[in-house]
This record gives C-alpha cells, sequence and structure tokens, in this order.
C-alpha cells in the first residue's frame, strides 16, 4: 500500500487515470484500507488537487472538473447535477468559475480606421473613448460597409449595437452629398427591437453621436401610437428606430413612408423571427426590395436597401421567414467564438433548493451584496412583484419592471437604478433583452429559465463590455425542468461543447410542449 501511494504522488496525472478506471466506492476503500492518517492525507490532495485551473466547483469534490481533463468517450460524463432530480439532493450547488478566454492568433487588433471608416466617425469614437474594435465589430463593420446583408450573432455585451450602427451612419453621410433631402417622415435607416427598452437604448447611443455628425433620428416605441395616429408629427428623420408593433401601425397607416430606408436592422433577431413576431414582421418587411448586394463604392443613394441581423443567439430556422423576401444565400454570417456558449467573463453559482428555502436564501444573497447593483429575474410577472415586496418588507429598497408597466414607469424606474437610487432590480424576462448597463455586477435567478436562450441572455445583462471584473450569476434550482436545463448547461462545459437548443423556436417549443 505504502508504495502505490508513493507511486501516486510521484506521478499526479497516473491518479486522474486511476480515477478514470475506480468507482468512488473503491477509491474509499482504498483510502480506509491505507489505515493512517497520514497516508489518507497524502492521498487527498491527490483526489482533489489545489484549486487552480478548476472550470467546475462542486460540493462533492469528485466531481470537479479541471481545465484540459477529458472525459472516456464511451462512459457517460459524470455530472455534479446528475442526482439533482431526487429531494435529498437539496443544499447541493457547484460553481463554474470565471475561464480565460482563447488568446487571439494575432497579437494586436486593427484600429477602427483600418475596419474602413472614415475621419469623422473615428473623430467621434475617440471623443467618446472608444480606442479599439471589439472582434464582432473587426469582422462586422467592414461586411456593412461593403453593402453585404449582414448577420452579427455575437454573445452578449460585446458591441453589436456600434458594429452595425457606425457603418450605417458613414453611408448616410455620404448619401446626403449626392441627394436632396428626403420628406419628413421618410427615414433612411430603419432599426426594429423587439421590446421598448432596448429601442431606447439605441437610439440614445445614436443620439451620442448625432450632434458630431449633424444626423437626426427619432424612436417611436408602443404605448402612444393613438396619440401618434391622431395628431402625428412630421419632421426630418435620418435613423428611425421603434418596436415592431409600432413601427408596423405607423407605417400601415402612411404616417410614416419606408420608400427612402435604404438600411433595415434587426435587432435581438431572435427575438424578431420567433413565431410570435412572424406573420406582423413578414408583413413590414414586404415593404422593402432587398439587393443580394448594395453597391456602396460610388457614394450615391442605392436602390435597393440591405439587411441586418444582430442577436445573442442566431435561430436556425431564421431562413424559413427570411426566405420570402430576401435571397438568404446573400447573408454573410459573423459569429464569434464564444457564441451559444456559457458565459466565460463570469462566475456562475447553481444551488438545489426547494421553493420554500428560495426566499431565505435570496434574503440572505441580497443582504451581503446589497451595495452591489443586483437584477433578480422571475419567470411570472406575480412572482416578481412579490419577490420585490418581500425585500421591501425586508428593508432592501428592490424596485420591480414587467411588462404590465406602462413604458414610462419602466423608464423612470430603470432611470433610478443607472443612477444608483437603488441598488435591487426584480424584473420578469422584459429585461433579459432590454436593460443595456455595464453597472450590474449580480444576476440572481430566483426563477430559472426554462430555455436555453433565456439563460444567456439573463446572463448577459452582467459580464458586459466595460463592466467590472467581479461580476457573478446565482441560479435557484427547483423544479424538474429547470433541473434538466442545469445538467445540459454542466454537460456543454465538461464537453466543451456549444449549449443546446439554443436556436429554439419558443412558441413553437411551447405548442409542442402541450
Amino acid at each position: 500500500m505504502a508504495a502505490i501511494i508513493s507511486e501516486l504522488q510521484s506521478t499526479p496525472k497516473l491518479w486522474f487515470k486511476l480515477k478514470d478506471k475506480l468507482s468512488v466506492v473503491l477509491i474509499r476503500q482504498l483510502r480506509t484500507i491505507a489505515g493512517e492518517k497520514k497516508l489518507i492525507d497524502d492521498i487527498t490532495p491527490l483526489m482533489h488537487p489545489a484549486k487552480k485551473g478548476v472550470i467546475i466547483e462542486c460540493k462533492r469534490p469528485e466531481f470537479n472538473h479541471y481545465t484540459g481533463q477529458i472525459y472516456d468517450k464511451f462512459k457517460p460524463i459524470p455530472l455534479a447535477s446528475k442526482g439533482w432530480h431526487h429531494k435529498k439532493s437539496k443544499g447541493d450547488h457547484f460553481i463554474i468559475n470565471k475561464m480565460t478566454k482563447d488568446v487571439d492568433v494575432k497579437s494586436e487588433r486593427i484600429t477602427f480606421e483600418e475596419t474602413g471608416l472614415d475621419y469623422r466617425i473615428n473623430s467621434a469614437l475617440t471623443k467618446f473613448g472608444f480606442s479599439q474594435p471589439t472582434e464582432v465589430q473587426e469582422r462586422g463593420i467592414p461586411s456593412i460597409l461593403l453593402g453585404c446583408n449582414t448577420a452579427l450573432a455575437a454573445e452578449t455585451g460585446c458591441g453589436k449595437t456600434l458594429a452595425y450602427l457606425l457603418p450605417i451612419m458613414q453611408h448616410i453621410l455620404k448619401w446626403k452629398k449626392h441627394m436632396e433631402p428626403p420628406p419628413m417622415n421618410c427615414p433612411l435607416a430603419l432599426i426594429l427591437s423587439p421590446n421598448r427598452e432596448l429601442a431606447q437604448q439605441i437610439h440614445d447611443v445614436i443620439q451620442m453621436f448625432s450632434e458630431d455628425l449633424q444626423l437626426t433620428s427619432k424612436v417611436i416605441i408602443g404605448g402612444h401610437t393613438k396619440r401618434m395616429i391622431l395628431n402625428p408629427e412630421f419632421s426630418d428623420v435620418d435613423i428611425l428606430v421603434g418596436t415592431l408593433g409600432a413601427i408596423s401601425k405607423l407605417t400601415t397607416l402612411r404616417i410614416y413612408k419606408m420608400s427612402f430606408v435604404r438600411h433595415v436592422v434587426l435587432d435581438e433577431a431572435d427575438t424578431l423571427l420567433d413565431d410570435s413576431f412572424n406573420e406582423k414582421l413578414s408583413y413590414l418587411l414586404r415593404f422593402f426590395a432587398f439587393n443580394y448586394k448594395t453597391n456602396h463604392s460610388s457614394g450615391f443613394f442605392p436602390s435597393g436597401s440591405q439587411l441586418t441581423l444582430a442577436s445573442a443567439t442566431m435561430p436556425r430556422g431564421a431562413t424559413e421567414t427570411l426566405q420570402s423576401f430576401i435571397a438568404t444565400e446573400s447573408l454573410v454570417s459573423i459569429k464569434t467564438k464564444h457564441l451559444h456558449h456559457v458565459l466565460s467573463t463570469v462566475k456562475q453559482h447553481f444551488i438545489r433548493l426547494s421553493a420554500t428555502q428560495r426566499p431565505q436564501e435570496l434574503l440572505k444573497l441580497v443582504k451581503y451584496s446589497r451595495d452591489k447593483p443586483t437584477i433578480i429575474f422571475s419567470t411570472k410577472t406575480e412572482t416578481s412583484q412579490w419577490v420585490s415586496l418581500f425585500l421591501n418588507e425586508n428593508g432592501i429598497d428592490c424596485l420591480n419592471l414587467n411588462g404590465e408597466m406602462t413604458p414610462e414607469a419602466r423608464a423612470g424606474k430603470f432611470a433610478k437604478f443607472q443612477k444608483g437610487l437603488t441598488n435591487v432590480i426584480s424584473c420578469t424576462d422584459i429585461g433579459s433583452r432590454g436593460l443595456n448597463t455595464t453597472q450590474v455586477k449580480h444576476v440572481i435567478n430566483f426563477e430559472f429559465p426554462m430555455y436555453v436562450a433565456d439563460y444567456i441572455h439573463r446572463c448577459g445583462r452582467t459580464g458586459r463590455l466595460g463592466s467590472s471584473s467581479d461580476c457573478r450569476v446565482t441560479n435557484f434550482i427547483v423544479g424538474a425542468r429547470e433541473v434538466e436545463l442545469v445538467q445540459k448547461i454542466e454537460l456543454s462545459i465538461r464537453s466543451r461543447t456549444e449549449l443546446p437548443n439554443v436556436n429554439g423556436n419558443i412558441k413553437r417549443l411551447i405548442v409542442n410542449r402541450r
């Protein structure tokens, strides 16, 4: 036995080979046979090496997953969450630690100027502190500048908005040199969003550049369409941003005319291309004649429109909706290497709980980090409202955001959060795709989402470009369907594969489950 222990000590890699061959029970027996505490202590560090390189850190260390660890392809991969369907698993947990991203092959990223942007755009970028493009900007800007219909698929918070806005603004500046001003309410570019918060934030980014570049823009969101129909406003507008429902109504009534639009952007394209929006989107996009590729070399006003899709998840079924009005083979697909993978920039904690344990665990977490901006997600509106009431009753100032509120109420509450007047927001998935802030340091999934795409978008509210390094996500796991999703997430990390079913059509998935 002493000889075995000595060999294990001298060759730590041998232990991992041995561990693959022996069951956990046999390992425990081996430790018991050793008999002496010293020998047991000698084996323990080999069983659970120092936490350097631990990717998945588990309550039961035998399920830890380490950097470079490979599993026997003929055997099931062991999961810490494997037994979480059993009631005795309550209290178990594991952590997915922050992972260092692969270092780019290029030693140095290119500059914004090298992407093809002209001096006016570059001067504005320098003024606002943008020094170097991200991966999606580096690859996306040249594609859009060249006139290609482009699908930008990249992880949340990596700069997709600027990736399409910058080339669009450059094109508009060139067109305005060679054309008469279009009639009022005839935009040159249209950006569609599935929700009001995102539309407003896209417009805020445009306004940041408007003064320097002499561009006009307008945002149209639901809630005021009746007033806009009865008492329409007319103005010059280069870029129109809005929600699909509001834009569709005002376009149908000819209050806004699409005849001059040469750029169409679908932001959060995965949501807009879902069956929930399909009919309305298909109707609106028939107003445009999309080119296979738009020629921008002359600078003159092109004859057809150019399409850009932007999303953190790219639906495989997108062609079904798109092929009726665009040659889908014309779409240039730009995907970052971390697309459809678990967010690598934040620590993610999964805790198995009962429904009755969640409030106590939530209160403990929020009290511990009450000075850190936190978003708490729930699946249902009533749960989101209850969470905010529960926390307020326990001395924690918490705002509630949900889809039943007016746009003004939601905007006002989110503004308080942005200004630091309150640090905690309880919301539904209305905030998973619309709240753009680098302040959020903690995301808590009080009710775990049902779909992988929702998990990606919720986690994407923290660890964004420009965020601090101490961001994290905490997940409460209660129901059987939640356990199934956690197992898929854990398996993707251990097997180093993409998350499954990211591209699921949400409406279709719901129908199929009935």
